[in-house]
């Protein structure tokens, strides 16, 4: 199939939305954990977080345009900190249906059925179920002006993780987790590590064919 740029805006709007979220392959699916000044927990599940360097080490995570409430950024704006949580095969479908659009005084925690867990006087909420969890601290937001989403930017300050998982290398082998990747805009996946290679030097080019 072939769809120019037209074709592509002409397109009905969830098929357009389903296909632009899956073009791009897998995602990583992670649930993003925050608290507001008064205690109200959220829990939203997001599939656009992405690496942005790692002397400092920084995450970014795309919000969508906020003219409707978004919990997760007010909560994000008002306190300065977040979390990031591994989604695994065991919690999928609770993960997935943090997605509804609940009440601001309602917890995603709470009706899904996930706990909400605290570690190293870190504010906002951990989920307990989250084999990997990462804690940040906001340091900068970015609008992006051709469709109003927001680049918002943590440093990290806490990652746990099972210590054997990771090689002496560093190396994560995540898939040991039951780990869950996203496509589209409601299909999950469990990816399975296929290959590793060493640091690509020109020198040592494999003999290609």
């Amino acid at each position: 199939m072939h769809y120019t740029q037209t074709e592509i805006e002409g397109l009905e709007k969830i098929y357009r939305a389903n296909l632009l979220n899956a073009i791009s392959g897998y995602k990583p699916a992670n649930l993003i954990g925050t608290i507001s000044k008064s205690g109200q927990t959220n829990l939203a599940i997001f599939s656009s977080v992405i690496h942005l360097g790692a002397n400092p080490a920084l995450l970014g995570l795309i919000v969508r345009p906020a003219k409707v409430p978004r919990h997760s950024y007010e909560n994000m704006k008002e306190t300065g900190f977040f979390t990031i949580n591994h989604i695994h095969k065991n919690f999928v479908e609770k993960a997935h249906f943090t997605s509804a659009k609940f009440d601001r005084n309602v917890s995603e925690f709470d009706v899904c059925k996930l706990t909400a867990e605290y570690q190293s006087g870190f504010l906002a909420p951990f989920v307990k179920e989250s084999k990997i969890k990462i804690g940040l601290k906001l340091v900068d937001e970015i609008p992006i002006k051709l469709n109003e989403t927001i680049l918002m930017i943590g440093k990290i300050e806490h990652i746990f993780f099972p210590a054997e998982i990771v090689g002496i290398d560093g190396n994560m082998n995540v898939d040991q987790t039951e780990n869950i990747a996203i496509s589209g805009l409601e299909s999950y996946y469990l990816p399975t590590k296929l290959a590793s290679f060493p640091y690509a030097k020109p020198d040592i080019l494999p003999g290609f064919e």
